[in-house]
């Protein structure tokens, strides 16, 4: 029993998740393949759209990688390689879009519906509490005597 957990856990470890660069892709500076690796975690594969194009085996994604390795290696600044593929893409290629004008409601939305809905809860809990403590009327309290006292005589 022991033999095949050991044997289970040796295959999940080694099961642990494949990157989608492949060995063509890679360029041969190790200090310019650690630039182009590290942005593109930054930048999103427009076809999966919630992985990056580092993760990402989609054939637009290697198209990416090697845009992204050939201004690399052309000698644009990380910023200047980033600029041309979203000059080309939008910001809808990166991963973590700039807080402007255009996605303001992207990164406040959440907030504002928090909000709202808070102040919706407690409009509505203040309802309540009113409704709650409103006096009976003389007719409601004869009511009310009535059905406690019939219910005693049960």
């Amino acid at each position: 029993m022991k033999r095949l957990i050991l044997i289970a856990a040796a295959a999940l470890a080694l099961a642990g998740p494949t990157l989608a660069v492949t060995p063509d892709e890679q360029l041969k500076d190790p200090r310019l393949e650690a630039r182009a690796r590290a942005l593109s975690q930054e930048l999103r594969c427009l076809v999966c759209q919630n992985q990056s194009i580092d993760d990402s085996a989609a054939p637009l994604a290697h198209d990416l990688r090697v845009i992204l390795r050939e201004r690399l290696a052309a000698g644009d600044s990380d910023k200047q390689a980033v600029d041309y593929l979203v000059a080309r893409y939008g910001d809808f290629v990166l991963l973590k879009p700039p807080f402007q004008p255009d996605t303001w409601a992207l990164w406040l939305g959440p907030a504002a519906i928090l909000l709202l809905a808070g102040a919706g809860a407690a409009l509505y809990m203040r309802g309540r509490a009113r409704v709650g403590d409103a006096p009976l009327s003389a007719a409601d309290e004869a009511e009310a005597a009535r059905l406690m006292a019939a219910d005693k005589g049960d």
